[in-house]
């Protein structure tokens, strides 16, 4: 990395002066003064969360640490207890892994594919993890949807344009498509719900806990207007309304959209192959729908 611009040199002092009095400052690399020079994003994110620049100097960010993202966040959230707990360890996980990836482009750890992987890696870990711990809370307050012969019904996330490539970058916003596999309604909570009822209430829940600000910020912009009709169309669909729509009314670029889809459901979930042939386009051109 080139040495620092006296107009850098000037900004990294207004920064250092701003980190806590007991912060060993004086001990930063010269990497680490770099980093926080050049980006306002690292720069706020460690003033706020000085420990931070403690974790990466003991753990420098790796191309591959993508793979442990899971596990890293499943942790934070074992104390979780409320849905606002929830959406602050969402966004705290967030943005220290993004200082984490921005310290590694910054510096070239990575190479840029790896970036748009870590990137995507990290957005799709959120999103999961927020579903699947809102499914289960939902499920305690209004029983667990199944279909008439009592299987359980997963909430499956398409996502759709750069994340569904594996191409976001640290700007983007997430275009998603919510379904379920087959109609039915909950079992064992206090009042029970149709699986329609059930699956738009966790997508309105799942909406709210990644886009909604608050004093942590936002975890991610939530764009639902590529699911069949728009807005004005239902928030989750079963597999059979998607079909039925792909089908009749999908026009080829709706189809096609599909080809960057990526898919996330519970392990023991049906797959989009249960309704492939709804993406297939109207045009001679073929379109792989494998998860």
């Amino acid at each position: 990395m080139m040495p620092l611009s006296p107009q850098l040199q000037q900004h990294w002092q207004t920064v250092a002066d701003r980190l806590p009095t007991d912060f060993p400052v004086a001990e930063l690399s010269p990497q680490a003064r770099s980093v926080m020079a050049f980006s306002d994003f690292v720069e706020q994110s460690v003033i706020a969360q000085p420990g931070w620049l403690n974790e990466l100097a003991d753990s420098a960010p790796a191309a591959e640490e993508w793979r442990h993202y899971e596990a890293w966040l499943q942790e934070r959230l074992q104390a979780v207890t409320d849905e606002a707990g929830l959406m602050r360890e969402l966004r705290l996980f967030r943005r220290q892994m993004m200082v984490r990836i921005a310290w590694a482009q910054a510096l070239s750890l990575v190479r840029e594919e790896e970036t748009l992987q870590q990137l995507s890696a990290l957005a799709e870990t959120l999103i999961v993890a927020a579903r699947d711990w809102l499914y289960a809370a939902c499920c305690k307050e209004w029983g667990t949807p199944c279909n008439a012969e009592g299987q359980p019904q997963p909430l499956l996330i398409l996502g759709m344009g750069k994340l569904g490539g594996g191409e976001l970058n640290f700007s983007s916003d997430i275009d998603l498509i919510f379904a379920w596999p087959e109609h039915g309604a909950t079992r064992g909570g206090r009042r029970e719900l149709d699986n329609a009822q059930f699956f738009t209430r966790l997508g309105q829940r799942l909406i709210k806990a990644l886009d909604q600000p608050t004093q942590d910020g936002f975890v991610y912009r939530v764009d639902m207007r590529l699911r069949p009709f728009g807005d004005s169309g239902p928030l989750v669909l079963s597999f059979a309304a998607l079909e039925d729509y792909y089908q009749e009314q999908g026009r080829d670029w709706e189809r096609y959209a599909m080809v960057k889809r990526g898919s996330w459901a519970i392990t023991t979930a049906p797959t989009p192959a249960n309704c492939a042939r709804c993406f297939a386009p109207s045009s001679s051109a073929a379109i792989s729908t494998s998860a």
